[in-house]
């Protein structure tokens, strides 16, 4: 699930400097790599219990429970972004990062290990170039956030339709769209961000909430790169 909308009612004008939005845009880079790390290292550790594992998958209503506990929490979030302590939205966003984990515990049964690093790391490059790219591009990508909201409804739409017919050419399909979506996604949402952090109309809690959007794109586009290119365990 992914994040949009990053400006909120009743902000503030701050008096900013190219490089004061500069550090900022960092701050957002550093919250969102510990997000990654806390989903990683809880998906470690329970992949790594079968005792943990078993619960996990036993358990249907937990399982889904989780899900559904994590849109809400990015509901929550938003909904808590522009009043709350950082403190307490900071909370959230680990919640949230650490509850991913827990549900992305389940992709070391269906992919090798070695795949899914190899698919993290070149998800990390190409993340960080078109990151990059966003950031220093005068270029406007305004086009690509107004399509990918209407792409991003098509591809989930079209990944719940494929659950019931099971196409494998519908599913590469999906897949290569989704990596391309949350490319550009990547690429506009920093832009975004950089656009707000220097034009002063910010809360203080925009580089959390920038991080959960940047945090989604990466997400997303490491799962569909697993699927479009993972290997898959052999039963």
């Amino acid at each position: 699930m992914n994040y949009r909308g990053m400006s909120y009612p009743g902000q503030r004008p701050l008096a900013v400097t190219p490089e004061s939005a500069s550090e900022a845009l960092w701050v957002t880079y550093r919250w969102m790599t510990l997000g990654l790390a806390t989903t990683g290292l809880v998906a470690l550790g329970i992949a790594s219990s079968p005792a943990a594992l078993d619960v996990l998958l036993q358990n249907r209503f937990l399982f889904y429970a989780l899900l559904f506990g994590q849109i809400g929490l990015v509901l929550g979030f938003r909904a808590a972004a522009s009043r709350a302590s950082t403190a307490v939205v900071a909370a959230m966003f680990f919640a949230y990062a650490a509850l991913t984990g827990v549900t992305f515990s389940t992709l070391f049964l269906v992919y090798t290990a070695s795949s899914i690093a190899s698919t993290f790391f070149v998800t990390a490059g190409a993340f960080g170039g078109l990151s990059l790219f966003g950031a220093v591009t005068r270029r406007d990508l305004s086009a690509i956030g107004r399509f990918g909201m209407f792409a991003l409804i098509g591809v989930f739409i079209a990944l719940f339709v494929n659950m019931f017919l099971r196409s494998s050419g519908v599913g590469l399909l999906i897949d290569i769209v989704g990596v391309v979506l949350f490319a550009g996604l990547t690429a506009y949402d920093t832009q975004r961000l950089k656009a707000l952090f220097s034009s002063g109309e910010t809360s203080g809690n925009l580089p959390l909430v920038g991080a959960l959007t940047l945090y989604l794109d990466f997400i997303n586009m490491f799962l569909f790169l697993l699927r479009f290119t993972g290997d898959r365990r052999r039963s």
